[in-house]
Parts: structure tokens; sequence; C-alpha cells
């Protein structure tokens, strides 16, 4: 496992270094002085035209050695690395993954990846709330992943900023569990938007909750009316079939598992 240390933080420090609750408003002002807000958006339109620049990079990377980049982006503890740890048990003896892992800090999340024999990356941000497409870009060079291979990207957990940001990826995948609340498609459009797939995950606990599983995906559906929808479990392995089969029709093999 290689640990990778963002240098965004150091280039771009004004931008995180204060403390805020991840309203993409807040990535516009300053604590201090308001007559700079101007400087910091035009500022953050360059670095989003910057990063832009390198996700078409890493689009252009992942097509021309044919490989399938997914996007994981959900919440703290929803699970993003429980369903991994599925994937890459049920399905790693048959297809080629590589992990992208991004949190703030610490290595736990890749450790539980490597334990599958997966080649994983972790990616440290600091303060940093999301991975941009030059992470992801030093990442594959580290990783450098076979053709026809799968790269994931487990995002940081926080469900405003990763949306801002392209990684290159070809499908970005939203995850959410019953234990947060159905209004979350509400509350954090961008990210159901800018989404293909939504997994809802831990339905075993739907019994012990108050969660209205339709409304979440009414609300959703409001936002982006062409989202799909995979409820599923990775404690009790209820619906894995269905998320090996969706991942299966997105890497075009007509064999599908039998849940």
């Amino acid at each position: 496992m290689i640990k990778i240390t963002s240098l965004r933080d150091a280039l771009f420090p004004q931008l995180h270094h204060h403390n805020h609750n991840h309203d993409v408003e807040q990535h516009i002002h300053t604590s201090q002085d308001h007559n700079s807000k101007r400087t910091q958006i035009d500022l953050e339109q360059d670095i989003l035209h910057k990063n832009n620049l390198l996700a078409e990079r890493n689009r252009g990377y992942f097509e021309a050695k044919e490989i399938k980049a997914f996007n994981l982006v959900s919440s703290p503890g929803s699970g993003k690395t429980a369903l991994l740890e599925c994937t890459l048990r049920d399905l790693g003896k048959e297809l080629n993954f590589y992990v992208i892992e991004g949190d703030q800090q610490t290595t736990n999340d890749a450790d539980r990846i490597a334990k599958y024999n997966t080649p994983v990356i972790q990616i440290n941000t600091g303060k940093g709330c999301h991975l941009d497409a030059t992470m992801v870009k030093n990442a594959l060079a580290e990783l450098k992943p076979k053709e026809h291979s799968v790269v994931f990207i487990e995002n940081i957990g926080n469900l405003v900023c990763p949306s801002m940001f392209d990684l290159g990826e070809q499908k970005r995948i939203v995850i959410i569990s019953v234990t947060e609340g159905e209004d979350k498609p509400l509350k954090y459009p961008d990210m159901f938007a800018g989404s293909q797939l939504c997994i809802i995950n831990k339905i075993d606990l739907l019994p012990y909750l108050k969660f209205d599983l339709p409304k979440l995906k009414a609300y959703a559906k409001r936002i982006n009316p062409a989202l799909e929808f995979i409820d599923l479990s990775c404690s009790t392995g209820e619906g894995l079939g269905l998320w090996y089969e969706w991942l299966k029709k997105e890497l075009k093999i007509n064999e599908l598992i039998a849940n």
C-alpha cells in the first residue's frame, strides 16, 4: 500500500484551513475580510477550471486503457468501504480491481482493502474535504492499473464538496444508509444530481427505524429523474447480487452473478 499526502492544502490553504460546516457557500468567504470575497471566488473558479482540465486527462487515460472508474461518494459511515470489501471478496477472483482511498487522516480504510490482496493507494487530504483530479492523477501514476481493469475511488465522506470536483470517472455512485434522513437528496441536491446510481445500504435495519424508503427515492427522483437505485445490506448480503449485476452490465460482462 502506498500513501500519498495531498499538496493542495499547501498550495491553497485558505480554502480549507478555516472551520466550516461543508456548505458550498462556505467555500467563498473568509472569516476575517469580506472584501476578499471576489478574490476567493476568482481563485475557486480558476481551481475548478484547472481541475476540469485534469479530469479530462484522467478520463482520457481511462478510455485509452479501457479502464472503468467509479467515484464512490457518501456522508461518513454510509458504508462505502464495507461495499468495497464485499465486492472485492465476491468478484476479486474474476476481475482486476484497484482502489484509491481518500480520507483526511489514517490509513484505516486502505488497510481494510489491502486484506483482499487488492492494489490500493491511500490519499490523506489533511483538512481538505474532497479529492480532486490532481490527486487522482498522481495516485494513478503510482497505482498503474492494468488495461480492462476497474478502479474504485472512495472519496472523502462528505455530501457537499466532492460534488464540485470531476475526477475523470465514468460514473459517480452515491451511497446512503437508512440510518440517515430520507430528505438527504433535498438537502444535498448537487450530489444526487451528479450521480448515476444511488445505493441504499443497511436495509436490514429498516424494521427498527422510522425511515421512509419510497419517500427518499421520490425526493431523489425529484432532483435527478434518471437516477438508478439499488437497495442492499453489506451485513446480510441482501441485494448485493443486484449491485454485482449493475457492475457487470457497466463492464459489459454478460454472465450475471446469482443472488
